[in-house]
């Protein structure tokens, strides 16, 4: 990092690396997460002999992915990204060896425990995106950042296939049932180590930040803490409706999309096989809405504006509660275009309004104030899937997408409240 800046010139020769390097470890990490996602319920389950413990299994992971994330963001802010993102894959394969021993010895504190460490493999993917965006120039910050999202589809169709060949490799090691898929996570996440350590250079948060400067920066900046961070982001209109957007879109992705499973079955309890290819399809078009087509929703997070694409997800979102909630158990198809709406409405918050978070505050701030805002939408992620039951019990799916409907109303209110501001006026596109 020392010698003279670098030209317009090799900037985007740089940026271009780094985006390619983040792709390809996300891709990677992204198969080891959906790996260990596949199988980490139902380990919870052999384990404790319950299928009530399936659902603490993804609690643990959903929770590790959240609470993780300010810890794994100071280290990115003191070290760079490339020491931040090394950081959190390598917990996340501490989380898998321990998951694999808690499997051989039969521990369900030891599995939540392994798994809440596998979370910061989620929270690292998630990270990523922000450390496309370092480099970018202005106008191409959209595009860069949902680059590096549309790579997780690589992860998330190949992962869920690979579970059980990575179990039939752990048999063959002798390891325990299950327990053995997750040497594919514990593989995937190591080269991802590798890769961040010996291949992102230079880093592109100590380089933007010396850009910035216009020299070598004197040492760190000062430790700044989450809440902060998070004032300052929340000081500017297009920081309150990026967080907002980000927030508010992962709450409602994951409070509908986690009851539609449970929906569907309750419709076709003598034909269990069916119903899970029936399901799988389902699960596999809203994925497909998460995350196919993120770079046209970057391209028109930098072309149409940040605010319009998150307008834009926010009526999406909407659709989604009413078409998927509308839908009877067995309907499929409709199901299906409601999930696929909810992923598509959850693309656009996520990329445009992680974008808003990034510009509305110095780069001496961002590592901080981007991991404080993915602390909130994994809590927020958090109660919305904990509350999922509840409301499936007491008033069905129908109630459970009205909730989901509800919950984009203050994403409205703050989208409003920024665009009727005079500077919200001049700075929201």
């Amino acid at each position: 990092m020392t010698g003279a800046l670098p030209t317009t010139t090799d900037r985007a020769a740089v940026q271009r690396r780094t985006v390619a390097v983040l792709s390809a470890g996300v891709a990677l990490g992204g198969l080891g997460v959906t790996v260990g996602i596949t199988v980490g319920g139902l380990l919870a389950r052999d384990v404790a002999g319950s299928d009530a413990a399936a659902g603490l299994g993804q609690t643990a992971s959903v929770l590790g992915a959240a609470l993780l994330a300010v810890p794994l963001a100071r280290i990115s802010d003191r070290r760079g990204r490339r020491v931040g993102l090394a950081s959190g894959y390598g917990i996340a394969v501490l989380g898998a060896v321990v998951v694999v021993g808690a499997a051989a010895v039969s521990s369900l504190p030891l599995l939540l425990a392994g798994l809440f460490l596998f979370g910061a493999s989620t929270s690292s993917g998630l990270q990523a995106r922000y450390a496309a965006a370092d480099l970018a120039e202005p106008e191409h910050r959209g595009r860069a950042l949902s680059l590096v999202v549309w790579a997780t589809t690589i992860g998330s169709v190949l992962g869920p296939n690979l579970a059980e060949p990575g179990n039939a490799l752990g048999a063959a090691l002798g390891l325990p049932d299950l327990g053995g898929a997750f040497v594919l996570s514990i593989a995937a996440f190591a080269l991802v180590v590798l890769g961040a350590l010996l291949l992102l250079r230079p880093d592109p948060l100590l380089l933007a930040r010396r850009l910035a400067v216009g020299a070598d920066p004197a040492g760190p900046p000062p430790r700044t803490g989450a809440a902060a961070a998070l004032r300052a982001v929340w000081a500017s209109p297009g920081g309150r409706l990026g967080l907002t957007a980000v927030v508010v879109s992962h709450a409602v992705m994951v409070g509908l999309m986690v009851m539609t499973p449970v929906h569907m079955g309750a419709g076709h309890e003598g034909a269990e096989g069916t119903t899970l290819r029936v399901i799988g399809l389902v699960i596999s078009v809203h994925v497909a809405g998460m995350y196919l087509f993120s770079p046209v929703v970057g391209w028109l997070a930098d072309r149409a504006g940040r605010a319009t694409t998150v307008a834009l997800g926010g009526v999406l979102l909407l659709l989604a509660a009413v078409v998927a909630g509308t839908a009877p158990p067995g309907a499929a198809v409709q199901l299906g275009v409601g999930l696929f709406l909810l992923g598509l409405g959850w693309s656009c918050g996520l990329v445009a309004g992680s974008t808003m978070v990034t510009e509305s505050v110095g780069a001496d701030l961002r590592p901080t104030a981007q991991g404080a805002t993915d602390l909130l939408m994994g809590l927020g992620a958090a109660v919305a899937g904990a509350l999922g039951g509840p409301l499936l019990a007491v008033g069905g799916f129908d109630l459970v997408a009205l909730v989901s409907a509800v919950l984009v109303l203050p994403l409205a209110v703050v989208w409003t409240a920024a665009r009727l501001t005079p500077a919200g006026q001049r700075r929201l596109r």
